[in-house]
């Protein structure tokens, strides 16, 4: 009797442990489609706002540069954000949940404490991909078209600089990452929960992409000055590192100290968002449905 119920209970832990890792599977999926999806529409949007962050230009301004690209040049650059980001929203989606399972089931904090300490855990471990970012930042640059031409050469241009290069611009990044995922976790809830109630598959895709609209934009909104600071530390290649501090200071200098010059381009960004993460919270939660 007593070994029928220990195999019992064996039996038990071995089928709740295979769910949960197929449970956890299903997000890293879901996010990893989720990003796929976006940056393949939103790509072009945000080569616009990448040239206003970099060189504070207006929106018709780097409209026109990129024209002068020319049609070849409009996705140069794609690969390395489809890489990151597929691979950091996989990340982002999947780790939140499985830090929170890890946390729920060895303390006894609030669920609210552990949720946000899961969801800055997540944007922590995200920043390992940071390399990504910083090629992708090189590639969109006019300034480095002629030193090289894809992904591969960028990587291996700064190679030669030390594998510090490839981390530039990584204080701005953890700064961005966890407090924003805490806050996109922390409110996705409550602000669907304030839309209509959703009777149908596609009214839950309407509310699931509103939610996600709205928490993007005013995310991407509060956090666009860190990202302007990103990414110009992240068009230099060489040269010494600058602190967050120092590089701000000095943008906030070249733009005449002005806060509206600060957050040039935070309106194409805005819309940008209301689009890209839209996209993203939607597809996730409809694939997350059907899977």
């Amino acid at each position: 009797m007593m070994d029928s119920e220990g195999s019992a209970l064996t039996n038990s832990k071995e089928y709740l442990s295979n769910d949960i890792t197929a449970t956890s599977g299903k997000h890293y999926l879901c996010g990893y489609c989720a990003a796929f999806t976006n940056i393949a529409v939103t790509f072009p949007i945000q080569k616009v706002l990448f040239r206003q962050q970099l060189y504070g230009l207006k929106t018709k301004d780097a409209v026109h540069q990129l024209q002068k690209d020319g049609i070849r040049n409009l996705y140069r650059g794609i690969l390395p954000p489809l890489m990151q980001k597929t691979t950091t929203l996989a990340l982002m989606f999947g780790l939140y949940e499985d830090f929170s399972s890890l946390l729920h089931s060895h303390t006894s904090a609030p669920e609210l404490l552990t949720r946000s300490m899961a969801a800055v855990l997540a944007g922590t471990t995200e920043a390992v991909l940071t390399p990504f970012e910083r090629v992708q930042t090189l590639l969109q640059d006019y300034k480095h078209h002629d030193k090289f031409t894809n992904t591969y050469q960028a990587f291996k241009v700064l190679k030669v600089y030390g594998m510090r290069e490839y981390y530039r611009g990584l204080v701005p990044i953890l700064l961005r990452n966890g407090p924003s995922n805490a806050l996109f976790f922390g409110l996705r809830g409550p602000i669907k929960q304030c839309l209509p109630e959703a009777t149908s598959y596609s009214t839950h895709l309407v509310n699931d992409f509103i939610c996600g609209g709205l928490l993007g934009a005013m995310l991407g909104f509060l956090f666009f000055p860190v990202n302007v600071v990103k990414t110009r530390m992240q068009a230099q290649i060489g040269g010494e590192f600058q602190s967050f501090s120092k590089v701000f200071v000095k943008i906030w200098l070249e733009r005449d100290r002005k806060l509206i010059h600060l957050f040039r381009g935070a309106h194409l960004n805005y819309h940008r968002s209301v689009l890209s993460w839209g996209i993203i919270n939607a597809t996730y939660e409809f694939l997350l449905k059907l899977l």
